[in-house]
């Protein structure tokens, strides 16, 4: 009776081996991701990229959540502020180094502004703004990246209309 658990247990641990031996096959449409699986995670991270893309979202929803509260739509300006949260969470998912420098942002700025929306009020929403504007500037210069400013959108570029 003994050996029969140890031929199971044995049974199990080699097919364990086994299912964790890299695979090489190349999976997604016409085998565009190939490798080992530590280079397929490995590209599959680079797809996602750092922090730039992060960034390349947050300008998206900052512009609509500009054009938001000037429409006074103030749903729509609680579901930018929301996708920006995300943006950020996953962005320093992804890049740990910058936790630093988002973390104020995230626990001080956006939830004052989430406040200030709360109100429906366009004229605070515009200080606000405008203070939401310096902590993203603030952000960038923490990070050496001083050269990129953000400013209140002037031209509405977003197929969305509210």
């Amino acid at each position: 009776m003994k050996n029969w658990y140890l031929i199971i247990l044995a049974i199990f641990i080699i097919s364990c081996q086994v299912n964790s031996v890299e695979n090489s096959e190349a999976v997604g449409e016409e085998g565009w991701l190939k490798g080992t699986n530590e280079e397929k995670m490995e590209e599959v991270a680079h797809q996602l990229g750092g922090f730039s893309r992060t960034m390349v979202e947050v300008s998206y929803r900052y512009s609509e959540l500009y054009w938001a509260g000037m429409d006074e739509n103030w749903g729509y300006a609680d579901h930018q502020v929301e996708h920006i949260i995300e943006a950020l969470e996953d962005g320093v998912k992804r890049r740990p180094v910058r936790s630093a420098s988002a973390e104020s942002f995230m626990k001080e700025t956006i939830p004052n502004f989430e406040e200030i929306i709360a109100k429906k009020d366009k004229d605070a929403f515009l200080k606000g703004f405008t203070v939401l504007t310096s902590a993203c500037n603030a952000c960038h210069a923490k990070e050496g990246e001083s050269y990129i400013t953000i400013q209140t959108p002037e031209i509405r570029t977003s197929p969305v209309r509210f």
